[in-house]
């Protein structure tokens, strides 16, 4: 259920055909989970916005202007979902940045979809469209997500909830929508992302949880090597939070939830809230 459209604080769901995050996907976003009206990790996800805009060079918005539209936007929601954009607005027709740009701010609402999950994990599967490399663009939620598009076409089996990416040099970065996490005898590891990928906010709330519960934790390169030596896999998103792995689909199949994974559940279950 959508709940609602604030174009620039104003109700709307129009924007200027212009606009340089529908002609360029000159822009970032974050998607963001809410609880009783209030966004979970939302200093977190400010943090990620804010330095996005210091790398493309965006006027970063007030914070404080964020989170009362945010409230706004989840009234009568309850459990639900934010997605904010950020573009750079209007501007003529050309690829060069307009010199003053006036930035265009959407948000979004939805309630929240019921976690579906089995018991034993979702499945996952491995995706042929690669991860291009730019460490300019590494790590930012920006607009274009062309590849992740191409990625989620390869299935339409309802089977499969998710997609492992991989670079161009064949390392293992996210999944379509997720960053991924990998543990072997105790110790959890999850992949650099320097060149490629976005450094999901549920990505470090996991990585704080870990160090707090002591477990040895690595930021690495992992291949299709690692998920066949792998005792757990799980995936972390802003707005499903930790989901265990079963099986990657002709890789292995695992216990889950594991030990390290169940942990990482149990102590990122409220943190943010």
């Amino acid at each position: 259920m959508i709940g609602r459209r604030l174009v620039n604080g104003v109700e709307s769901s129009a924007i200027s055909v212009d606009d340089r995050g529908l002609q360029y996907g000159d822009g970032l976003f974050e998607t963001m989970a809410a609880m009783n009206g209030r966004v979970r990790h939302f200093e977190r996800h400010m943090e990620r916005l804010a330095d996005g805009c210091r790398r493309l060079g965006l006027p970063a918005p007030d914070p404080g202007l964020i989170a009362k539209e945010c409230e706004r936007a989840l009234e009568g929601l309850g459990v639900g979902a934010v997605k904010l954009m950020l573009t750079r607005g209007p501007g003529p027709r050309s690829y060069r940045p307009p010199a003053d740009p006036s930035v265009t701010r959407v948000i979004v609402s939805t309630a929240a979809r019921p976690r579906n999950d089995p018991e034993d994990g979702i499945i996952v599967r491995l995706c042929e469209t690669p991860l291009g490399l730019n460490p300019v663009l590494a790590g930012l939620k920006h607009l274009n997500r062309l590849e992740q598009v191409m990625a989620c076409s390869e299935w339409d089996d309802p089977s499969i909830a998710e997609g492992l990416m991989a670079s161009l040099d064949g390392r293992l970065v996210c999944a379509t929508a997720a960053n991924f996490f990998v543990v072997r005898g105790g110790d959890l590891a999850t992949p650099d992302i320097r060149d490629c990928g976005v450094a999901g906010v549920m990505r470090g709330v996991v990585l704080a949880a870990a160090r707090e519960l002591s477990i040895t934790t690595e930021v690495c390169d992992l291949d299709i090597g690692d998920l066949t030596e792998a005792d757990e896999v799980f995936l972390t998103n802003a707005i499903t939070g930790v989901r265990p792995v079963g099986e990657v689909a002709g890789i292995r199949r695992y216990a889950a939830p594991g030990e390290v994974t169940r942990a990482l559940l149990d102590r990122t279950a409220r943190a943010g809230e």
